[in-house]
């Protein structure tokens, strides 16, 4: 064994075999060994003992938008990696747009890596973009790290990354498949949300019939269609009609290589509830019915969904037209990097759900995703990345003590169980009480060849 410099314990970890009382071996920055509970430490070596506190492998948020640069007045790299810290997140995958520039060619990776350089406090990698003409710049993307593509099939909100036409998306996904890469989709189809019936104000009921679910079923039978002929291996963004979840299930019993994500938001908030003009809940496509959602979760629980993700996608307060309260102007995007685990907690432990199934869905199944081996679990060769949380404990959210560079939440005021009392990476105490350094310490993270054929 190498020399040790901490253990890790508590009466709770979370490990691939389930909760159970045990000490967790740091050495080095990685796991060195996951041992009994009263296991002695090493002389010399530090300990930290949580009692009945939960120790899980810290998160890994594959769909952020940090903006950064050329809107980072929306968010940026220091002030992203420091909420999600604060949530429990130790790595996460950057999307390709709404910086500027857009990550779709290798200069512009090479831009957005020295914006991030020095400033993050967790782990940091990045998703390409394919947009229209780039088709030759997905291989070179591939071979300077990111870890897949983003594509949109509708306007994305920002000019500068256009959605590709169909005949476009077979090409991409087809020059994709050839070095065994991934396209992830925003999957709603624009010939349905253009003939969907479109309101300006502050009713939140327009703005929902604006965004119907046939827009996503339709966009995901067409992706399916497209995986099978062409063997790309595909990820649906943020999933939101549950409508779409037979044909997700099937591909995947036919062995189509699919996989599917849903966030916070689609589990924990329902349409019933958002008061007209409260534009902090406009996300595109949008949280729907109640419901719905409970056949979300019946998708999460049944394995059909496979990752819980936040889809952070901040803007500055101006944009979320909070004087007219015009869902259909808004900015549509919800905040939730520092507050995804409590939430999707909350709602667990009512549906019965554990927290290690929890760990599976925002840190093992998303590091499965990205090729991301070092992380997700808390077993021996993987980075020393932990969250420390109180389950029982509850928190009122109160916007002012977020750290996203702006303080807009849907989640305000509402109580949540479980408090993050700490994040480590790599073995070092990175947010809570205690923390041993509030120095950006985190990596880039590079995409290894080897990893681009996994499929969770």
């Amino acid at each position: 064994m190498s020399e040790v410099e901490l253990v890790l314990r508590s009466t709770r970890v979370v490990t691939p075999d389930g909760a159970r009382p045990a000490s967790v071996v740091v050495s080095g920055g990685r796991i060195e060994a996951v041992l009994p509970y009263d296991t002695e430490p090493p002389a010399g070596a530090a300990l930290e003992d949580f009692g009945d506190q939960v120790l899980l492998p810290g998160l890994v948020d594959t769909h952020v938008h940090v903006n950064d640069p050329g809107r980072s007045e929306w968010e940026g790299f220091s002030s992203a990696t420091r909420a999600a810290a604060a949530g429990g997140i130790t790595t996460l995958v950057d999307m390709p747009l709404n910086s500027i520039p857009p990550t779709t060619t290798v200069g512009n990776l090479d831009v957005k890596r020295s914006a991030a350089r020095g400033r993050i406090h967790i782990d940091v990698g990045f998703w390409g973009g394919a947009v229209p003409g780039n088709t030759a710049e997905l291989r070179p993307l591939r071979d300077a790290g990111v870890f897949g593509f983003k594509c949109f099939l509708l306007h994305s909100g920002v000019d500068e990354f256009p959605a590709l036409e169909p005949a476009e998306l077979e090409r991409d996904m087809a020059a994709t498949a050839a070095f065994g890469g991934l396209l992830i989709v925003h999957a709603e189809d624009p010939h349905l949300i253009d003939g969907a019936p479109r309101r300006a104000g502050p009713r939140y009921s327009d703005f929902l019939a604006s965004r119907p679910r046939d827009a996503e079923n339709t966009a995901i039978a067409g992706l399916i269609t497209l995986a099978r002929r062409t063997g790309c291996r595909v990820h649906i963004l943020h999933l939101s009609s549950s409508d779409a979840l037979p044909l997700i299930a099937e591909a995947k019993r036919d062995g189509v290589a699919i996989t599917v994500e849903t966030c916070p938001h689609f589990l924990t908030l329902t349409a019933e509830e958002v008061p007209d003009g409260a534009t902090e809940f406009k996300c595109c496509p949008p949280i729907r019915e109640a419901a719905n959602q409970d056949a979300l979760w019946q998708g999460l629980l049944d394995g059909t969904i496979d990752c819980v993700v936040s889809d952070h996608s901040p803007c500055t307060p101006d944009l979320k037209r909070f004087d007219t309260g015009d869902f259909a102007e808004a900015w549509g995007g919800i905040s939730s990097l520092q507050l995804g685990l409590p939430a999707v907690w909350t709602e667990a432990r009512k549906r019965g759900a554990t927290v290690e199934d929890v760990v599976r869905w925002m840190s093992t199944a998303p590091a499965a995703l990205a090729g991301l081996t070092a992380k997700g679990a808390i077993e021996a060769g993987r980075d020393a990345d932990f969250a420390v949380l109180a389950p029982d404990e509850t928190f009122t959210v109160d916007p002012a003590e977020l750290y996203h560079r702006n303080q807009v939440t849907a989640y305000a005021g509402r109580t949540l169980h479980g408090v993050v009392r700490s994040s480590w990476l790599r073995g070092r105490q990175i947010s809570g009480d205690g923390a041993s350094t509030t120095e950006p310490t985190g990596r880039l993270l590079a995409a290894q060849a080897a990893t681009w054929g996994t499929h969770p």
